[in-house]
C-alpha cells in the first residue's frame, strides 16, 4: 500500500508565490521520490514543474495544498510545508493581513 501524505499551508509573503518561491518548491521537491502536487482554488499542479507551480498565482494569504505519494512523502510534505510557511526568506504579511488574504 501506498503511502500518502497532505499538507495545507498559507501562503505568509507578501510578494506571494512568484518566480523565486516557485523554483525554491521545484527544486525541494525534485529531491524526493515521491509523487507531490499542489493545489489552490481547485488547481493542481506537479510540484517538480516550474510552470505548474508558476500557474498556480498563489497570492499572499491563499491556501495550498501539498499532497504527496510515495515512500517518502511524509519527509517530503513536512519540508515543503516548512519551506512555505517560512516565507521564502523574503519579508511576511502582518498576520492579521494574511488571514484575509485571497484563498
Amino acid at each position: 500500500m501506498e503511502r500518502t501524505e497532505m499538507r495545507s499551508v498559507k501562503i505568509p509573503n507578501l510578494l506571494g508565490l512568484h518566480a523565486r518561491p516557485a523554483a525554491e518548491i521545484v527544486k525541494l521537491a525534485s529531491r524526493f521520490s515521491s509523487e507531490i502536487f499542489l493545489s489552490k482554488a481547485g488547481i493542481e499542479v506537479n510540484a517538480k514543474s516550474i510552470m505548474g507551480v508558476m500557474m498556480l498565482a498563489a497570492e499572499c494569504g491563499s491556501t495550498l495544498t501539498i499532497s504527496c505519494a510515495g515512500a517518502d512523502c511524509r519527509e517530503a510534505a513536512d519540508e515543503l510545508a516548512a519551506l512555505v510557511e517560512s516565507g521564502f526568506g523574503e519579508e511576511l504579511a502582518d498576520p492579521a493581513d494574511a488571514a484575509g488574504g485571497v484563498q
